[in-house]
């Protein structure tokens, strides 16, 4: 077992609940909305939900002790948020204002919070204990949680829906990709986690000792395919 997933046996399972889940519910529709809508409206969907979950990022900016980029991204909330309509047009990105991704997780990770065990929690897909704690944070700086008080049911219900079928959109590139090439998903959906996050976390930039241990693996894995070659021969 290893020793960053010591909850494998759980884990395992949650991912192959949240993998049936996916397969047979989220992706039939993801792929359907992909299909049959025109990216003149896919892109604008997306921008309205990342908008609406962007001062999240504007906090822990702030939180980092990034203040320039916190007041960039405030500016690029707001900008998005009225010049914008609400989202759907990325008017701060044109006006040079780029999009970051920060979240809770990577807060701690800068206050020096080490990430803890690594966990799959059912539907919601991969994170750690570290990063987990990111979850009430996000919510309660969500944009639409503020507007679900000025919004009835019937309308607040396929708005939420079509959030879950965009993200799904959004993910179905790195979905095939897990398809096509990995022996083991679980360990794959995990790795990419866990990669991505400490690039999330440097901002682009990981340590040194994270890009030798990257190449070192690298270099197992060839030498594995080297001595089946030879065995082969």
């Amino acid at each position: 077992m290893d020793e960053g997933d010591p909850h494998e046996s759980f884990n395992r399972k949650s991912y192959w609940f949240t993998d049936v889940i996916d397969r047979n519910i989220l992706e039939p529709v993801a792929d359907v909305y992909i299909e049959h809508v025109p990216q003149a409206i896919q892109r604008p969907v997306s921008n309205f939900y990342r908008n609406l979950a962007y001062p999240n990022v504007a906090l822990n900016a702030f939180l980092q002790g990034k203040i320039r980029q916190g007041f960039e991204d405030t500016l690029r909330f707001v900008i998005n948020s009225t010049i914008g309509i609400f989202g759907l047009a990325d008017m701060a990105g044109h006006m040079g204002f780029k999009e970051n991704d920060e979240d809770f997780g990577q807060t701690l990770a800068v206050w020096g919070v080490n990430s803890g065990s690594y966990i799959f929690v059912p539907v919601y897909g991969p994170s750690t204990r570290r990063d987990i704690t990111d979850l009430p944070v996000s919510f309660f700086t969500d944009a639409l949680f503020y507007a679900s008080y000025a919004i009835s049911g019937p309308v607040l219900v396929p708005i939420l829906f079509l959030r879950v079928v965009d993200k799904r959109a959004r993910l179905s590139g790195p979905m095939k990709i897990r398809d096509q090439s990995a022996l083991d998903p679980y360990l794959f959906v995990r790795e990419a986690y866990l990669q991505q996050r400490e690039f999330l976390i440097y901002d682009g930039n990981p340590p040194a000792d994270s890009y030798n241990h990257l190449q070192l693996d690298e270099l197992e894995e060839d030498e594995i395919i080297d001595v089946d070659d030879d065995a082969k021969k």
